[in-house]
């Protein structure tokens, strides 16, 4: 009998003992564990966080609602102010009137701070004329965009512009740097983004045109997905499975302490382009931490790098100080993951219309099979939902009457339970029935708010900042959960997708809150309740994704057990192809 393991004669993957054919890139990733090389990709996102949060909230205190008065030009009619005789210095209700200087009867018409009055030379009338020039409140702000551009009446809408168009690049940037993230690879992707996003987000604070600083606000609004959710899809694939949701928590906490920390600079430096540079500054650090770590090997196997995907390993193993199975185990691995990958590399075209064709034909693998298709319309759904509900409840704070810096200080740590609550919870109860949980209890909250009294105000604020912290942690378990339902082959697509349904909700937020909060505010918690269960009912019909194998291929995507019953007993080596 012929002896296949001789020395000197190397063992095929298929004959090789140690090779097991089940084995996947999670396997390889739990042998990996987590260690330096892990450390440098989490240390460098937890550190970009802070530096992206400071520009997709700072409409809160750039561009926030100012008292005004308007400059009277010297043409403007001075009111004269007539006593009635029965008036006293005592405090109490007393009725002026604003006489016409050229007729006996008074005249109802009031000032305002849009208006001026101008007296009519032919009737003796007064008559509104629009103000052109304000005085505005420096008491909380010595400068803001909305002081130093007048954003107030007429160009009132201006103001909510200001913040809208980060939002509007967001969803332009949502659309297409998934696409690049899954062509191009995650690590090009956060390099280049997030250089240009330092560039613009110091520069910005000292354009001179209110045109020019809508287009960097956009220009940011682009680049936000490309450095902020490619950073966290390329920290998710390279943690082993037990670390993804503790990983995942840890990079939302930071957003959460940057909110609170955001309040103190503002609370501090209150000239609007002194703030925007001082925050702006630090994000420069990222471009050396972007020297410490690597491309996502997942991806260079997915799309076939498999000897710089060995390599980047090779570098992992030596940094955690751990033996990886020999080179043709992994090599084998990674052939079988590119060999079940459904974009496939087609012949390079210079026609415009042939390159967005094929555009158009991967951005559809999202819809193209039975799993996919359920995935991408739920995650869409439920991500529009949470966007609404997290920057609707935050936009909310004037109507609390609470101070601007204590609204944003309490917003965020009502974040923090949200964060290191959901740690515990989602690893133990998994993904799918937190998600659900957040949901409902945000649903809850917000549909039993209109049901209290006015005399009870703090008990409604309370209900408020509840339901803030349950769709805080609704926010960061559909977090986690979409990076593990998407395969690697359309992960950023498919988590680009969501994230722009989530800025469309964003966008809606403010135009349901200023449609119903003059006539029936109490609509308000009613609609973003209701949403809240509709999300909630959405996700029933998905699966747990905690203790099963993350997918890498579409085609691996279909033949993963899906099952609702979830094995509490399996543990992270144990992870199999189903």
């Amino acid at each position: 009998m012929t002896d296949q393991s001789k020395p000197g004669k190397p063992s095929s993957p298929a004959t090789d003992p140690t090779h097991n054919m089940n084995e996947d890139f999670d396997s390889i990733l739990t042998k990996l564990g987590t260690g330096k090389w892990n450390i440098f990709f989490l240390i460098t996102m937890c550190f970009w966080y802070p530096q992206v949060l400071y520009h997709t909230i700072a409409g809160v205190f750039l561009a926030p609602p100012v008292d005004h008065t308007c400059r009277r030009p010297p043409h403007a009619y001075t009111p004269t102010i007539v006593l009635p005789p029965e008036a006293t210095h005592a405090t109490g209700n007393t009725t002026y009137s604003i006489l016409n200087t050229t007729s006996s009867l008074s005249t109802t018409i009031q000032e305002d701070s849009c208006h001026f009055l101008v007296e009519n030379i032919t009737t003796g009338r007064l008559v509104k004329e629009p103000c052109t020039e304000w005085d505005f409140d420096n008491t909380t702000s010595l400068s803001t965009v909305t002081s130093e551009f007048q954003l107030v009446c007429d160009k009132k809408y201006l103001r909510a512009t200001y913040q809208s168009m980060y939002m509007f690049g967001m969803l332009a940037g949502s659309c297409f740097n998934g696409y690049l993230g899954d062509k191009y690879g995650r690590y090009s992707l956060l390099c280049i983004s997030s250089v240009i996003y330092c560039v613009i987000a110091i520069g910005s604070a000292w354009l001179p045109s209110l045109s020019w600083l809508f287009t960097a606000r956009f220009l940011l609004g682009t680049m936000h997905p490309a450095s902020l959710l490619i950073g966290y899809i390329l920290v998710q694939e390279i943690m082993e499975p037990k670390m993804r949701i503790i990983t995942g928590i840890v990079q939302f906490i930071t957003w959460t302490f940057a909110t609170m920390l955001y309040s103190g600079w503002a609370y501090l430096i209150r000239e609007w382009r002194w703030l925007q540079t001082f925050v702006s500054l630090p994000a420069l650090i990222m471009i050396p931490l972007l020297f410490t770590i690597d491309e996502s090997p997942r991806w260079l196997a997915v799309v076939g790098q498999h000897q710089r995907a060995l390599k980047v390993l090779r570098r992992a193993a030596k940094l955690n100080k751990v033996t990886l199975p020999p080179d043709q185990n992994l090599l084998a691995i990674m052939k079988t993951v590119q060999e079940q990958t459904t974009i496939k590399e087609k012949e390079v075209s210079n026609s415009v219309m042939d390159k967005l064709r094929n555009v158009i034909d991967e951005v559809l693998l999202l819809f193209s099979g039975h799993k996919i298709r359920l995935i991408s319309f739920v995650m869409c759904l439920d991500f529009c939902i949470v966007g609404m509900l997290f920057f609707g409840l935050t936009m909310g704070a004037n109507a609390l009457g609470v101070d601007l810096f204590v609204f944003v200080t309490i917003s965020g740590t009502m974040e923090i339970p949200a964060s290191t609550i959901l740690l515990p919870i989602a690893k133990w109860f998994g993904r799918k029935r937190t998600a659900i949980l957040s949901y409902f209890i945000t649903a809850v909250v917000l549909l039993t708010q209109p049901l209290i009294p006015e005399d009870l105000k703090v008990l409604s604020i309370v209900l408020v900042m509840i339901g803030k912290m349950t769709s805080s942690c609704a926010f960061s378990s559909i977090g986690v959960y979409i990076t593990e339902l998407f395969p690697t082959e359309v992960r950023s697509q498919g988590f680009g997708l969501a994230m722009a349904a989530s800025r469309l909700g964003a966008i809606i937020a403010p135009f349901i809150i200023s449609a119903v909060e003059d006539t029936y505010p109490w609509l308000i918690s009613v609609v973003f309740g209701l949403s809240a269960l509709v999300a909630c009912i959405a996700l029933i019909p998905l699966w747990e994704t905690g203790n099963i194998r993350l997918p890498d291929t579409l085609a691996d995507l279909d033949t993963l057990h899906t099952g609702t019953e979830s094995k509490t007993n399996i543990q992270p080596d144990e992870v199999t192809r189903c």
